[in-house]
């Protein structure tokens, strides 16, 4: 019985959206939160926004090369501009993120994110939280997988490296006391929403598989064979990377099966506070907002901008997030 790809993928899917929810950093001293204006509750309280997406919209993607081989795996920057001559001028960019990649990767969002008036980021943790660079203690199970992941493949974790120091950082994410309180009143828990996940992996593969079948040229999705001979490839980290980058294609779509027609507290809930706090910087005066999350989150982030806010999408430009070639010759492999 081949379980191997579907676990990888409902573990992947479970990494992209929640990871950096799960850090322990100490509290700052910073000053609570502006108050709302009088419509900011309005995000909280609406369901999920009919509003369709853009066609051929995607916050991930696989770089190939004229051969199909892949060359790297990208995270989008997709920019929102104001329907409004009143707020002309007025920008929001979602910052899709992937938490475990290359250090350049981290470099380069750095360097992005110093460019706004202000970087909303998440981060399951009290109002008021700043990350110090490098916290990434914490005894959540997920973060035991995040450590795993980033020895397996070679890469950094996202905490590791991003400053969230800057003064600009606002945290926009739901209390612990919030967080728990919403799984709750939803019947939900970090074991039904794995196995939720799951069952869109097996559900997701089996089509594939289907298709394969009638169709030989279609791409083969990875399986338990492909795993067990990478984890003994003397370019172990490479070839590993290459597989599970290939689960990440087509990983926006099985994240909206998974939330379903309710959606949920990881993804649904941790939005409507994230836009909440938009609201109230774009009430402060602010006109140049990052909202800097999990890729996996994008999808509703964006329906909810253009219902909600009458924004519309404006440009988008790609960041790669790991790198997919092989190595050039001579350079050294894993464990030299």
């Amino acid at each position: 019985m081949q379980c191997g790809p579907w676990i990888n993928r409902a573990a992947l899917l479970l990494l992209l959206a929640l990871a950096p929810a799960v850090g322990q950093p100490r509290p700052s001293a910073a000053a609570p939160p502006a108050a709302a204006p009088a419509d900011a509750q309005e995000v909280t309280a609406r369901e999920a926004p009919e509003t369709e997406r853009p066609a051929g919209s995607k916050f991930l993607r696989i770089t190939r090369s004229e051969q199909d081989e892949p060359i790297s795996l990208d995270t989008a920057i997709v920019r929102y501009v104001s329907t409004d001559p009143a707020l002309a001028g007025v920008t929001v960019d979602l910052v899709g993120v992937i938490h475990i990649g290359e250090k350049d990767y981290y470099d380069e969002l750095n360097r992005v994110l110093a460019e706004y008036d202000a970087v909303l980021y998440e981060l399951v943790a009290p109002e008021g939280t700043k990350i110090e660079k490098g916290e990434t203690r914490s005894a959540h199970p997920i973060s035991a997988l995040q450590g795993g992941m980033k020895s397996m493949l070679g890469l950094e974790l996202q905490l590791e490296h991003i400053d969230y120091q800057k003064d600009h950082f606002v945290h926009a994410d739901m209390t612990p006391e919030g967080f728990s309180k919403s799984m709750e009143d939803r019947g939900e828990n970090m074991f039904t929403l794995f196995f939720r996940m799951l069952g869109q992996s097996i559900a997701q593969q089996s089509k594939l598989q289907a298709r394969q079948a009638g169709q030989p040229n279609v791409r083969r999705g990875a399986n338990d064979a492909d795993m067990l001979l990478a984890m003994f490839d003397r370019n172990r980290s490479h070839k590993l990377k290459q597989l599970m980058a290939e689960q990440f294609e087509d990983l926006e779509g099985a994240m909206g099966m998974f939330e379903g027609p309710n959606g949920s507290t990881i993804i649904t809930e941790r939005n409507k506070v994230a836009l909440d706090v938009v609201r109230k910087q774009l009430a402060g005066g602010k006109r140049k907002l990052a909202v800097f999350y999990g890729a996996g989150h994008m999808p509703d982030m964006e329906r909810r901008l253009l219902a909600d806010f009458g924004l519309r999408r404006d440009s988008e430009r790609w960041l790669a997030a790991w790198q997919l070639e092989p190595k050039k010759k001579g350079a050294k492999s894993d464990g030299e």
